[in-house]
């Protein structure tokens, strides 16, 4: 029903800047085309590889590797993930989900969650060129760290 209605409101506010300017919204089309169309490849390799372990991994090897049985083990091999990959939210959300119906456990998604928003091991150089290697390095490893205790606390909470 919230898809239907975003795009219900996306197709209305493109009709009404149709109306008002088509040349500007022309322009702003194929500008978003281009900027889709950039990101497209590396969201693919995202989903194919999202896709190909969710079904070559049975319920029962996700449950043992990071189900919620797993304790501080399963949390770390998810912080490891989480911190190295680099997934959208829009995508890491619904694998999540999908994870935690397979048997993954709350304490280990919430730290894959969390070190996948904030950690990033991938966009480290880029991050050291505006803020210091010093910098970035003190900011990951807070990050890394507060994971586990945003994962300690949604586990009570949730779990």
């Amino acid at each position: 029903m919230f898809t239907a209605v975003i795009w219900l409101l996306t197709g209305v506010f493109l009709a009404w800047s149709w109306a008002k300017d088509r040349g500007k919204t022309r322009q702003a089309l194929m500008k978003s085309w281009k900027a889709f169309a950039g990101i497209l490849p590396d969201f693919a390799g995202v989903l194919l590889l999202i896709g190909l372990a969710l079904a070559l991994l049975s319920p029962a090897t996700i449950k043992s590797l990071v189900g919620g049985q797993t304790g501080f083990w399963g949390m770390f091999l998810t912080s490891i993930v989480g911190a190295i990959t680099l997934i959208p939210g829009f995508i890491a959300f619904p694998l999540a989900k999908s994870l935690m119906n397979l048997g993954a456990g709350v304490r280990q998604i919430a730290v894959f969650i969390s070190t996948l928003m904030m950690v990033g091991v991938v966009t480290a150089p880029m991050e050291m060129k505006y803020f210091g290697k010093r910098a970035t390095l003190i900011r990951n490893i807070l990050a890394y760290a507060f994971s586990f205790i945003t994962a300690f606390v949604v586990g009570v909470v949730a779990g």
